[in-house]
């Protein structure tokens, strides 16, 4: 088991961790006086009464696709946003749910995560072809011994975890126990750390096999190489180069790990920030985040022969997984990042779009739904191939929007 001296302390100059039994006493009341949405669930106060809106806040006028609004509620959209060059042509909020709120973005977060590891691939701190082991030697005998930074950002190797979301028996499940997402069960390990130290496969790489467990590998070697905890390396190497409308946040477990592969909530304005980045060849508002080569490397795919994913490449039979983006390997060579219950970040490089989806389907992984929301995509896309000032609006997207919530 790992223990807390291993990992970038809660707070500068702390000794030990503040726990449920010790975060009201001095010295760490100092911290978590602050910081108290780490250490107890909270609620928000919102500074607007009523915090959200009782109908649909929607402009859908400016694209031609026929039928959106109707495809956007049929697939239990919560908010949906096209970025088109610097102006947001398109938005759509659900009745409940309103523009600056956050919202979970699951395993969209990956990317966002991979961003960071660009960084500090570009500084020249992380060498990707060096083993995962040399950075984060507390990996030894597991999975993770033997494998390469790329093999991890790429998730071309063998581990034995179910992701099965759905299973309790998964090794999935236990993940997000360990990471407090579910009920902790006698036997688990106590935190992310400690699952990650557990994880066995048999030693073949070059094979993709989609695992939320690397993401959080990855994590550990940022914390590792910049000795910062995960939550404030991804604001200084991302976040805080964005001019974003609002902090995101990010889960943490009982030693303060964030979740990086699938715990970041934010805006869906933020989050196209985040696309609209990668279609900046990686310069934000407030500064460099990554190469252009970093950027050009992922929107130009990744080894599709690696590709084992059936349910991907039925959607994108040239599809890819490179750096922790989904490559669709389409002629339009869109990119994305994917989550389970329907988030996308959806990149398009003909157009020099964004498109933002967040939702909340029924289920995690629905292959109907991702085949509707594909599409949508696909269509919204493609409507802008035409200059707006050109395009033919459908009757039905013309209704006027909400006053509610004006964007």
């Amino acid at each position: 088991m790992t223990t807390p001296g291993n990992h970038p302390p809660r707070y500068w100059g702390a000794a030990g961790q503040p726990t449920l039994d010790t975060w009201q006493e001095g010295p760490h009341n100092r911290w978590t006086f602050a910081h108290l949405g780490e250490m107890l669930p909270t609620a928000s106060v919102t500074r607007h009464f009523p915090a959200a809106p009782a109908a649909a806040t929607d402009r859908l006028a400016s694209l031609a696709v026929p039928g959106l609004r109707q495809q956007l509620e049929e697939s239990f959209t919560d908010a949906f946003l096209v970025l088109h060059r610097n102006e947001v042509i398109a938005e759509y909020y659900r009745p409940g749910f309103a523009p600056d709120d956050l919202h979970l973005v699951m395993s969209i977060s990956k990317s966002m995560c991979g961003l960071v590891i660009g960084a500090l691939v570009d500084s020249g701190e992380i060498v990707t072809s060096a083993r995962v082991v040399d950075y984060v030697p507390e990996l030894a005998g597991s999975a993770y011994d033997g494998p390469t930074v790329q093999h991890v950002l790429d998730m071309a190797l063998h581990l034995n975890y179910s992701e099965d979301y759905l299973d309790p028996a998964s090794e999935v499940q236990t993940h997000d126990r360990s990471a407090g997402w579910r009920t902790h069960r006698d036997g688990d390990p106590q935190d992310t750390y400690s699952f990650l130290t557990t994880l066995t496969g048999n030693g073949t790489v070059g094979r993709f096999q989609y695992c939320s467990a690397n993401t959080d590998v990855l994590a550990w070697t940022i914390e590792h190489v910049t000795g910062l905890r995960y939550s404030e390396a991804l604001s200084k190497y991302l976040w805080s180069k964005l001019d974003a409308d609002q902090d995101a946040t990010i889960t943490v477990d009982s030693s303060g790990f964030g979740f990086a592969n699938g715990g970041v909530s934010c805006t869906a304005r933020d989050l196209a920030r985040v696309g609209r980045l990668m279609l900046d060849g990686g310069l934000g508002p407030a500064g460099r985040v990554v190469s252009e080569g970093w950027v050009r490397s992922i929107l130009a795919g990744g080894d599709h022969q690696a590709m084992g994913d059936a349910s991907f490449t039925g959607a994108h039979p040239h599809g890819s997984y490179t750096r922790q983006w989904w490559c669709t390997g389409n002629e339009r060579g869109n990119v994305t990042g994917i989550g389970i219950y329907g988030q996308y970040l959806w990149i398009d490089p003909s157009t020099d779009t964004v498109i933002v989806k967040l939702s909340t389907w029924p289920e995690p992984d629905t292959g109907h739904l991702h085949e509707l929301q594909n599409q949508l995509l696909l269509d919204v896309s493609r409507s802008l191939d035409k200059p707006l000032a050109t395009q033919e609006i459908p009757a039905e997207e013309t209704a006027p929007e909400s006053k509610e919530t004006a964007a």
